[in-house]
């Protein structure tokens, strides 16, 4: 079982620049040591022979075709623009 003494968790507090009272640092140990723990419990499982994954659902993405579709959505876009310049639609100032 691996565990982090207070001047461990108090090195770890500080690199993250979190400052925490005691009690805080009592529950942060806590919560610290149950993470071991599992870890320690995961490293014990076999996993011999089984492939590694890079999602939890092995789910096979179905690509659909492109297909090439003419659209006016910018022509549109620019008739109701208040203001134009060519094809460009003029906006206000923000600075």
């Amino acid at each position: 079982m691996t565990t982090m003494d207070h001047r461990e968790i108090g090195i770890t507090v500080e690199l993250a620049q979190m400052e925490l009272d005691a009690d805080e640092m009592e529950i942060l140990a806590k919560d610290l040591q149950e993470m071991l723990d599992y870890f320690a419990q995961m490293s014990q499982i076999d996993v011999e022979g089984i492939e590694p994954t890079t999602h939890s659902l092995q789910k096979t993405m179905r690509p659909r075709e492109d297909h090439l579709r003419e659209s006016n959505l910018a022509d549109e876009l620019v008739e109701r623009a208040p203001e134009t310049e060519g094809r460009l639609i003029v906006i206000p100032n923000v600075l």
